[in-house]
């Protein structure tokens, strides 16, 4: 495993003006600012069929798989802000972490995933700000042996226009939370290390 103050990011939106993926960047600026190295990527340059168990037995894991894998195995912390499609995680993101805990020859079980740490952040249109599927994804990155740390922070009634030019959240409160959630992910990424 690379060094203990590395951070995987991602969305599970893949929309480009999405508001989840504005979030996530204002969280990867500030665990940056913490010291944790940062990779964020889009899981739109990973394109994965619908998990199929007939056709991982045909073909094996997809190539995009193997590259998320790589990029798992190679983080102790993730950073993913998650959207709310009827109150839980989108397709997207759900199919990607069945898609990387799938075995491969020379991988131990859940390798991808076992003593990771994980940080929540969301945003959506309706007054919950993704709570909701915040709490489906807790249970689910819980199930495979991450830690998610109790901060975490969901905007309500996200729109554009809850962004400056600069894409900072307009209200002072929600921008200072989303930033702690970064903060805190690089904080105990470096406690491990102590």
């Amino acid at each position: 495993m690379s060094g203990t103050k590395t951070i995987l990011a991602f969305s599970g939106s893949t929309r480009t003006a999405s508001t989840n993926r504005k979030v996530l960047a204002i969280a990867v600026r500030a665990a940056e600012e913490a010291g944790a190295r940062v990779t964020t990527i889009d899981l739109r340059d990973f394109p994965l069929p619908l998990y199929d168990g007939d056709l991982e037995a045909k073909a094996g894991v997809p190539e995009p798989a193997m590259r998320l894998k790589a990029l798992f195995k190679s983080h102790r912390g993730f950073l993913i802000a998650t959207p709310e499609y009827n109150t839980s995680i989108s397709g997207v993101l759900k199919n990607t972490i069945d898609w990387v805990t799938r075995p491969v020859p020379d991988e131990q079980f859940l390798e991808c995933f076992n003593g990771k740490v994980a940080a929540l952040v969301s945003a959506t249109l309706g007054p919950m700000g993704g709570i909701r599927s915040q709490a489906h994804l807790r249970q689910i990155l819980s199930g495979i042996n991450v830690t998610v740390i109790p901060e975490h922070w969901a905007v309500p009634g996200a729109t554009g226009d809850s962004f400056d030019a600069a894409d900072q959240l307009r209200d002072a409160t929600g921008q200072a939370m989303v930033r702690r959630v970064g903060t805190s992910l690089a904080q105990f990424l470096g406690r491990l290390a102590d």
